[in-house]
């Protein structure tokens, strides 16, 4: 049996729910909005494994946890994403890491974000981003691309809200998502909090 198969970075409720409050902003606006429960930012999507990989990419997620500690991640802004992109295809919250790593000349979550694809590049299914730079977001909403189309240029809805919220990534999941008719449905196949022995 084949899982789809996902690792993220799952949001506090409070977060969540703070998140949940900007649907109201754009009632005019043609989008799929995110369950509260399903808001993440996603570190590698692997695709479709099979039963028997599922243990291995657990091993792996854990280890590299293990060498990771924990590190804050702020959230700034709320806009159409990817940048520049038209029809646009989601609404998105950006985020980022201000703890840098020296030695790395990088933040604490570009590193760790790193180091997770990197372990799964041997899976058949996983097509990792290569050499496009990591952008942590938190997947909002997706666009009804059709219905935004019809709107006229001067009467789409502006997405661009400064936000000031921040929260600390303490734990990494291993998540499987279930596509179904109302959308998908995530579920945490393991937890392994950062910097402490399995």
């Amino acid at each position: 049996m084949k899982h789809r198969i996902f690792i993220a970075i799952n949001l506090p409720q409070d977060i969540q729910k703070e998140l949940a409050n900007y649907h109201e902003k754009w009632p005019d606006l043609p989008v799929k909005w995110t369950r509260n429960q399903n808001l993440h930012v996603t570190l590698a999507f692997l695709g479709y494994v099979e039963d028997e990989e599922i243990p291995e990419i657990c091993n792996k997620v854990g280890e590299i946890a293990r060498r990771h500690k924990s590190f804050s991640i702020s959230l700034k802004k709320i806009y159409y994403g990817p940048p520049e992109k038209i029809p646009p295809r989601m609404v998105w919250v950006s985020g980022k890491c201000d703890e840098l790593v020296k030695e790395e000349k990088t933040d604490r979550l570009s590193l760790f974000q790193k180091e997770i694809e990197g372990a799964f590049f041997s899976v058949p299914s996983f097509k990792g981003q290569g050499k496009r730079c990591f952008v942590a977001h938190i997947t909002l909403g997706r666009v009804k691309t059709w219905e935004w189309r019809k709107i006229e240029p001067e009467e789409r809805p502006e997405v661009d809200q400064e936000i000031d919220l921040s929260f600390e990534a303490s734990s990494v999941e291993v998540m499987e998502s279930n596509l179904k008719r109302g959308g998908p449905q995530y579920a945490a196949l393991e937890s392994y909090p950062l910097g402490e022995k399995l």
